[in-house]
């Protein structure tokens, strides 16, 4: 989060400097619930302007950006014209919110109808069809957001500075909790803070237990779910008196601790079961891989197995064709490398290649590490560290690649209780912007090969010295 802010003061700074907004659009990316809006605020705040939000999330139809003529019946003005009658004011922080969910149809393109917008060039001259005369927006500083930002259209990312945001540590998660969450969902409930102790155990129980997100939604809908809890509580005692005008003799502050948080929630929400601890201990040929969804990083278990046959690939597991190609690239690289390994190749075997959760669509050059150790392990009948995940894309020379959602990983694999990750070592400079405390808490390895990782995710073997 510190460098978002860095590059936010930065553009702001500009802005100051030259008396303009005029420059690159910032576009905050990452998981739901992480609080790009809330920077968006933030941001207006500190300028002193109004803020304006417009969600562009399904919107099929050109007119919906640009307005409909005034020919048509029941025509209005778009989005962008209508906001800025909405808020009464030309200059605005004017926040375009899923801006990545923008669908083309057959009512033209809305993703092309904000190029104009967002072209500091050609924005003093905006044109919507209602108004039918040229509008001056280039006073307005835009910020958009996105989830997944492989889904912009090219000529539209190409208009937007591209800012990453991930998601929230353990440590960060409580923090914000305490700080934010609480006293905003008591202030929404109508409880005095001096009515209600939440432990700090509790919140981490609910992060733990009940929660599986990169960001802090579901955490609040559960302090949510304490405080009308406390609030029964509270009801119960007054009802208990009808005639009293403050609260009868009871313990105040209502201490929730971490038992009052399993009675609260498990009606309400089914526990987090943890796919680490369903699968150890491990057989051969199981490896823990990790993955980055819009939704932020997950464990992504990849299991091979074999059977007597002439050396054909069956996959399974909804996935995609560059997937794919990295179990041909693991499967090539092992075969070129069994004599090496002292291994007997599976030519002579059928292999099966399965990643759970087929109804998830799977794809992305990561799980090549992944699937080369699954493979070596099933060659060689040994298992792999169950307290180990890995991630890279592998050459088909040994060499392991770069890849994305460092951070995002890496957490994924904390949530998960792992204690080791295997990155590549070209991600090291991704690896030391994350925060110490999780650097410390996680046994990190960085490879350099195969080989590398291989001697990483297996334990100590008479096999290995020959790596």
């Amino acid at each position: 989060m510190d460098d978002v802010k860095q590059r936010v003061l930065e553009h702001l700074a500009v802005c100051k400097i030259n008396n303009s907004v005029k420059g690159m659009i910032l576009c905050f990316t990452g998981p739901p619930g992480i609080g790009k809006t809330s920077i968006a605020k933030a941001i207006a705040e500190s300028m002193g302007r109004k803020f304006q939000r417009v969600s562009l999330g399904g919107i099929r139809d050109e007119s919906d950006i640009r307005g409909h003529r005034r020919t048509y019946v029941a025509a209005m003005p778009g989005r962008i014209i209508e906001a800025l009658k909405h808020c009464k004011s030309n200059n605005p922080v004017f926040l375009l919110d899923e801006v990545d969910k923008l669908y083309s149809g057959n009512q033209g393109s809305p993703s092309a109808a904000l190029l104009e917008l967002l072209d500091p060039e050609q924005n003093s001259t905006f044109h919507d069809h209602y108004l039918n005369i040229p509008f001056d927006v280039s006073k307005i500083m835009f910020i958009a957001t996105a989830n997944d930002v492989e889904r912009l259209e090219p000529a539209l990312k190409d208009r937007l500075e591209i800012i990453e945001m991930s998601g929230y540590s353990m440590k960060e998660k409580v923090k914000i909790c305490e700080n934010h969450l609480v006293n905003r969902q008591l202030s929404k409930h109508c409880i005095s803070p001096d009515y209600v102790n939440l432990d700090r155990h509790a919140i981490m129980a609910m992060i733990e237990e009940y929660t599986m997100e990169a960001g802090v939604r579901q955490l609040e809908r559960n302090v949510g779910a304490v405080c009308r809890h406390v609030a029964l509580r509270l009801a119960e005692a007054l009802n208990s008196d009808p005639s009293a005008d403050v609260l009868p003799d009871m313990d105040l502050p209502i201490q929730i601790g971490e038992p009052d948080i399993h009675k609260i929630l498990k009606a309400k929400h089914m526990k987090r079961v943890k796919i680490v601890e369903k699968m150890r201990p491990l057989p051969p040929g199981v490896c823990f891989g990790l993955s980055v969804t819009t939704n932020g990083g997950r464990v992504m278990p990849i299991e091979a197995s074999k059977c007597k046959g002439t050396g054909k690939i069956v996959t399974t597991g909804h996935l995609g064709k560059v997937l794919e190609e990295s179990i041909l690239v693991a499967k090539g690289w092992l075969g070129a490398n069994a004599e090496k390994l002292g291994l007997k190749t599976l030519e002579e075997n059928d292999i099966h290649v399965h990643l759970p959760a087929g109804a998830v669509n799977k794809d992305g050059p990561s799980a090549g590490t992944g699937l080369a150790c699954a493979l070596v392990s099933l060659a060689m009948g040994v298992p792999l560290r169950s307290d180990a995940a890995v991630t890279g894309e592998i050459s088909l020379t040994g060499h392991v690649l770069a890849i994305g959602g460092v951070k995002e990983k890496v957490l994924a694999a904390q949530r998960e209780g792992l204690r080791r990750v295997v990155l590549p070592k070209s991600n090291e400079e991704e690896y030391l912007k994350i925060d110490e405390d999780i650097r410390n808490e996680m046994d990190v390895v960085l490879a350099d090969t195969v080989e590398d990782v291989i001697e990483a995710m297996m334990e100590k073997e008479p096999v290995l010295a020959k790596l």
